[in-house]
């Protein structure tokens, strides 16, 4: 490709690959996003895999949402568990007394 040995000039930004792209550019199998490169020294259109901005940011927040719905999960988990513990101590306790 062109844009690996010569400077090049961004002629389409990042945009995902329509199906019909997606069959005939092999660029857009790694990512689903293609831009189109013009180099200028060898005269040449090529395409170039990849990565979309607004994508990524989506698949950050995504993560960010779900670590956080697992944490508040395990969070409850660990107030449940807590309680349980504090009423055997409390029952070991009011045995012991009890027992005098």
């Amino acid at each position: 490709p062109c844009w690996q040995v010569e400077d090049f000039v961004v002629a389409q930004e990042c945009t995902r690959c329509s199906s019909f792209e997606a069959k005939r550019i092999t660029q857009c199998s790694p990512t689903g996003f293609i831009e189109k490169i013009s180099c200028p020294t060898s005269k040449r259109d090529e395409f170039k895999s990849c990565r979309s901005a607004v994508m990524e940011a989506h698949v950050f927040w995504r993560f960010v949402g779900t670590m956080m719905c697992v944490t508040a999960v395990f969070a409850v988990l660990v107030v449940c568990r807590q309680r349980v513990l504090d009423r055997k101590a409390l029952e070991k306790v009011r045995k012991q007394i009890e027992s005098i």
